[in-house]
């Protein structure tokens, strides 16, 4: 080990810059292929006409005077190579400034897209990913060893995301003081996956145990990320292994698997150093880069501190424009109930026709069908109709949608699962409200739905297009 670098990190190198960009693949493929149906164009929430009534966007973005979907198109799969190039290994054969070319590249290219994408990229995980991106950047190549500074960097990176998620549900929901959260998440977490179901019905005790599992893992476990070997070591296995439970029984795009990802940061593996050597050393140009960036981040550090002790805690929010040292959190309150949106449609009379429903991908629909696995990958159309069941805004790009469905409008029609009217279109459609939960062991024994479920009321009483 010299002064800044130490080889027995290189495995967590490795880890580090083919993990994170794995996640870069699945971000920017997931852009490409929603973005225009939802944000372009002519999407839900088009861009040009968000940018023509702002006075600038939150952050830095390459559509600021131009947005086309071919430009986004571009931007998207131009990330998606170049992630596909880190995970492979090829930029890290070369210099240091050759990695840190691509992770910067990708950092502003997904941030492009993160900035103008409203509501639809509102998720902590985004910033997350961009904030990751940027800090990967330096880990350098195989030509140089790890630098500490970064490594430290990104475990002060995950004792925010641990640590701030485990002060937002002490002080939110009281069902996380008293135990009691995980008798209901399973049930009305944003969407369930195929194991969602048998987690729910484990016993209550074991419920309450997991709380106290999850307490201990983000309140206590985060501050030996910087303890000496190998208690760091133990404290990272620890996360890894709650985020691997986590990850098999709920659908959260990437926050899992990023955070298995980070932690390795806090790894040290000398046997297995030979595997991943890197070089005897660094230029001095870039020792002088790092340190220049850590500089960067320390003072940037201060507002993410203050806000983790702060009573008026925020939950997944940016302090500054280019999405750096950011406050991460998530669940600080626990839904009791489950409600879905169904939207309907039909080619007759809406008083007396036949009314066939939507299919989506992810999100809870008919009672028999088994939920199944997405994440990592992000449905973002899904995860907004969750919120939209509980009640947020969300009108200005519902309506839309629902005219997109009467207009059969193809581009729409592939973010959903199944389309009842194969590519016509429908006369009417709606949108019920339903309340939604698990079917009992005797019910899936007798039925084989994994729902039950039984209609409130209208959200969107039938409309056609001349309406």
């Amino acid at each position: 080990m010299d002064w800044f670098g130490v080889a027995s990190a290189e495995l967590a190198r490795v880890v580090l810059q083919r993990g994170i960009a794995a996640i870069y693949v699945i971000a920017f493929v997931s852009s490409a292929l929603q973005f225009p149906a939802l944000l372009g164009e002519h999407g839900l929430l088009p861009v040009p006409r968000y940018l023509a009534r702002i006075r600038r966007p939150p952050g830095p973005t390459l559509f600021r005077w131009r947005y086309t979907d071919t430009l986004l198109r571009w931007v998207a799969w131009v990330g998606a190579v170049l992630a596909g190039a880190m995970v492979l290994g090829l930029p890290q054969r070369g210099p240091p400034w050759v990695p840190m070319l691509v992770f910067l590249t990708l950092w502003l290219l997904y941030m492009s897209i993160v900035n103008v994408g409203q509501v639809f990229y509102g998720f902590g995980w985004e910033i997350l990913l961009l904030e990751v991106g940027f800090l990967t950047a330096f880990l350098g190549s195989d030509q140089t060893t790890t630098p500490l500074i970064t490594l430290f960097l990104l475990r002060w990176l995950v004792f925010r995301l641990e640590f701030g998620a485990g002060l937002i549900k002490l002080r939110g929901d009281p069902a996380w003081r008293d135990f009691t959260a995980l008798y209901y998440h399973h049930e009305t977490q944003p969407m369930p996956n195929p194991l969602s179901w048998w987690f729910h019905r484990l016993p209550k005790p074991l419920h309450r145990m997991e709380v106290v599992g999850n307490h201990v893992a983000q309140l206590v476990v985060p501050f030996f990320l910087f303890a000496p070997q190998p208690l760091a070591t133990v404290a990272a296995g620890v996360i890894i292994v709650t985020q691997c439970w986590l990850l098999l029984s709920g659908n959260f795009a990437w926050l899992n698997a990023i955070t298995i990802v980070l932690a390795f940061s806090a790894v040290d593996t000398p046997s297995l150093a030979g595997a991943a050597a890197g070089g005897p050393g660094s230029p001095a140009w870039f020792v002088v880069v790092v340190f220049t960036m850590a500089s960067l981040m320390l003072v940037l550090s201060w507002w993410p501190l203050r806000n983790l002790f702060s009573r008026n805690q925020i939950m997944n929010g940016s302090f500054n424009r280019w999405r750096l040292g950011n406050a991460y959190g998530a669940f600080g309150s626990i839904t009791r109930e489950r409600y879905e949106v169904v939207v309907e449609g039909t080619g007759g009379d809406p008083y007396t026709g036949r009314w066939l429903e939507y299919g989506f991908r992810g999100k809870p629909g008919e009672p028999a069908r088994m939920p199944r696995q997405f994440a990592p990958y992000h449905l973002r159309l899904d995860w907004l109709m969750w919120f939209l069941a509980l009640g947020s805004p969300g009108m200005n790009w519902f309506v839309p949608f629902l005219n997109k469905l009467l207009e059969a409008d193809p581009a729409t029609l592939r973010l959903l699962r199944r389309d009842p009217f194969g590519g016509a279109r429908p006369e009417w459609v709606r949108a019920r409200i339903f309340g939604y939960r698990y079917s009992s062991w005797r019910e899936w024994r007798e039925t084989g739905n994994w729902w039950v479920r039984e209609p409130l009321g209208d959200l969107v009483p039938p409309m056609s297009l001349g309406a």
